[in-house]
């Protein structure tokens, strides 16, 4: 049977979270309002992610445009439906400035869809877009509304397990894993098997902690042991100081509720292995609150971003505190510091960069979009090993949820590679 002819209707936070969404539709047909074309000439200058987004799209449409004109149905390519940028005429029906209030580009956008489902009664016409205000005023006055799902996960999937509980394994099996450090695999994880997975080994009162070694195919014992000072309080932080610590494993992701530890596990284990990297960046997103951009703080670039950067200071100090003025490891973090091995910085000064031989942690992981974690991950040289942390319960952006966020699609995609962990 046939699939339905529908419209889809861009809003300009779908074009800004995703550039290419326009080819993500099938051969069903695509249109923006003029409106949106306006809403990205704001967005074109900067450099931030949406920036980019936009001049890429307007550099999109304008290709398109070339033999055509945009008021017509343009095809996109082989196997796609067509593009069309709509002047926003007023519906003779329905009106979202009439309904709601005049001026408003969200409402010129509704009515948009408006018109395109007077004017293709027997198309379904679907407004697309992340702003979910956006999305509820649409329904209330009739028309469609979605999300862009494109590099959504899947609500049962968006935080896969990494912590296994195997009960009833054999005695033996577990003595030999404490006498020997590992244990062949042979079936002891049956379907519960991944790659750098993360396991609690049970037998009555017996268990162990355990990793899965895909390279050796072998199940080896994990140990509670301190890393730069700091010993970790339970299985899952265990997990983490093993993941971070595995050369083996250049992509961590560290995901769990405020409080857990894990920029402080992550920041132990890069202070821990300074000597393998020539430098250690930890970078987090500036997302501004009330939605003021972080140039109406006072000072330089180094007094506007030091509020966001404060927390990772914070666990700094923590780390130092556990030694005295003159220990060892506490002047190593001051040399470092004072020498800019070691660095703390706001992500949006790293695009553009190569890294090579570094450590580089990324905190509040969660306040990304899918394509800022590429665009990151692309970033790494040789020898770099890159780790996420952030809780995908705790956005901060207006326009991603616990399912579209870069952290929850890290964690869906990678999970199984031997080059990847998520604890």
């Amino acid at each position: 049977m046939a699939k339905k002819k529908k419209i889809f209707v861009l809003d300009t936070s779908v074009l800004l979270h995703d550039h290419q969404c326009i080819t993500h539709f099938g051969k069903q047909d695509v249109a923006i309002p003029i409106t949106v074309l306006e809403e990205l000439d704001n967005f074109k200058i900067g450099n931030d992610t949406k920036n980019f987004s936009a001049r890429e799209i307007i550099r999109f449409i304008d290709k398109l445009s070339t033999n055509h004109s945009l008021q017509e149905w343009i095809p996109l390519a082989k196997n796609l439906g067509k593009f069309k940028v709509v002047l926003v005429s007023e519906p003779e029906g329905l009106n979202a400035e009439t309904i709601y209030a005049r001026g408003k580009n969200d409402h010129k956008i509704i009515n948009t869809a408006l018109f395109l489902k007077e004017q293709n009664p027997s198309i379904e016409v679907i407004l697309v877009t992340k702003d979910i205000n956006l999305r509820i005023k649409a329904k209330a006055i009739g028309i469609n509304a979605e999300d862009y799902e494109t590099g959504k996960v899947s609500s049962d999937d968006h935080e896969p397990a990494s912590v296994c509980i195997i009960e009833n394994v054999d005695s033996d099996q577990i003595r030999q894993i404490f006498t020997k450090g590992n244990i062949d695999e042979n079936g002891i994880l049956g379907k519960n098997k991944v790659a750098n997975g993360y396991y609690i080994l049970k037998n009555g009162k017996s268990s162990s902690l355990a990793v899965y070694n895909p390279q050796l195919d072998r199940i080896e014992r994990i140990e509670k042991e301190f890393v730069y000072g700091i010993k970790p309080k339970n299985a899952e932080q265990a997990f983490a100081f093993n993941a971070l610590m595995n050369e083996d494993i250049k992509l961590v992701a560290l995901q769990g509720v405020a409080g857990t530890g894990k920029t402080l596990l992550a920041l132990a284990a890069s202070l821990e292995q300074h000597k393998k990297y020539e430098q250690i960046i930890l970078a987090r997103p500036i997302v501004p609150l009330s939605n003021k951009e972080i140039g109406f703080l006072p000072g330089d670039a180094d007094d506007k971003i030091a509020p966001y950067m404060e927390p990772l200071w914070d666990n700094l100090k923590f780390i130092k505190s556990q030694f005295g003025e003159n220990e060892k490891k506490r002047k190593t973090i001051t040399a470092l510091e004072e020498s800019g091995k070691f660095v703390i910085t706001p992500l949006a000064f790293i695009r553009g960069r190569s890294l090579s031989n570094i450590m580089f942690i990324v905190d509040e992981a969660q306040n990304l979009t899918p394509h800022e974690i590429k665009t990151i991950i692309t970033r790494a040289g040789d020898g770099t090993k890159i780790v996420f942390t952030g809780d995908v319960n705790q956005i901060d952006t207006p326009y991603l949820d616990e399912h579209s966020n870069g952290l929850a699609y890290l964690m869906d995609r990678l999970k199984g590679q031997s080059l990847f962990a998520h604890v």
